[in-house]
Formats: structure tokens, sequence, C-alpha cells
């Protein structure tokens, strides 16, 4: 009887553990901000092993941050902000300067080149949470 309990047990974690998702983060950073500058941008490659959305994000560093995209539309850059972000299974999603990205709002103090920003990462699956460091990489000049 012990054996069939042990069983049993083994059975049930296997299936917690399938049913959560292991999404991974790579190449994630955020630019540093202009004096005054009150939004900011971070950008990252999400992957998953099967499907997923990213639901919420938070970070200590500003009052909110939202999924954005960005597209041209009649030779004019749109942005606009998405409730989720839909990662589908073994597809990369890049988060980038001019495309997807996540944005600061209302930051608590400037992002300066070499500190670092912590996210806290919300999946549908409630159980999904990831937590990163992400480095502040100074603005590039043209």
């Amino acid at each position: 009887m012990t054996q069939w309990f042990k069983f049993l047990a083994l059975i049930v974690l296997l299936n917690a553990c399938s049913k959560n998702i292991n999404v991974q983060i790579s190449d994630a950073w955020v630019r540093a901000s202009a004096p005054g500058q009150s939004v900011g941008a971070a950008y990252m490659t999400l992957e998953s092993p099967q499907d997923s959305t990213l639901v919420a994000i938070e970070s200590a560093a500003a009052s909110s941050v939202a999924i954005h995209s960005m597209h041209m539309q009649d030779g004019v850059m749109k942005m606009r902000m998405l409730d989720t972000l839909a990662l589908k299974a073994g597809k990369p999603e890049k988060l980038s300067p001019s495309g997807m990205h996540l944005m600061l709002i209302d930051l608590k103090k400037p992002l300066k080149a070499g500190e670092t920003v912590s996210f806290k990462l919300h999946f549908k699956d409630k159980a999904n949470k990831i937590t990163l460091q992400t480095v502040i990489l100074p603005v590039k000049e043209n």
C-alpha cells in the first residue's frame, strides 16, 4: 500500500511540473534615460517550450510597466499598449528598439548606465513567475 501512495504522489508531482512552463529569457537590457525623462524601455528575448502568455510585469523602478508594440503605418511610427503578449511554443519573441518592448512608466529615478533594474514577469499560468535583473546600457549616439 505504501508503494502505491509513493507512485500516486510521483504522478501528481510530474503532472504539476508538466503544467509549469519554463519561459527562457535572454539578452535582457534597459536603455538609460535622459535627465527629466519619465519613461524608459526594456528589451529581451522570451522563448517558451509551449504556448504561454505574459500577462503582467512589475518593477520597483517605475510606477507601472506596460507591453508596447511599434509599427510603421502610412509612413508614421505608431505605438500602442497591449494587454498581454502571446508566446508561441518554440518561437522566440524578441523585444527590441523600434519594435515590441516593455515601457517603464513614471520612473522613480533616472536609469543610469551600469546600474540594474529588477523585473517580475507574470504569465497566464499563475505558478509561472520569473524575476530577473537587467543591466542598464547607455544610449548609443548616431
